[in-house]
């Protein structure tokens, strides 16, 4: 698994799910729910990765919708 990105921001997640989502893109999100119980302190941040095969697409994606600085 490769990870794209790393935060607490749910907004930064959500709009990252939707555009994995709406390119067919799997992903799963590592660390939700300790980092939501973490909250500002960012000792636990969740990270959303998806499998090595598709890396370079979500990247590419992420990048197209002008995300592109959230990513690692």
């Amino acid at each position: 698994m490769a990870e794209l990105v790393r935060t607490n921001d749910h907004g930064v997640i959500a709009v990252v799910e939707g555009l994995l989502d709406g390119s067919s893109i799997p992903y799963y999100v590592a660390d939700r729910d300790i980092s939501s119980i973490a909250g500002t302190i960012n000792a636990i941040q969740a990270r959303i990765m998806v499998p090595d095969d598709y890396e370079e697409r979500a990247r590419e994606a992420l990048t197209d919708a002008d995300v592109g600085d959230w990513l690692l």
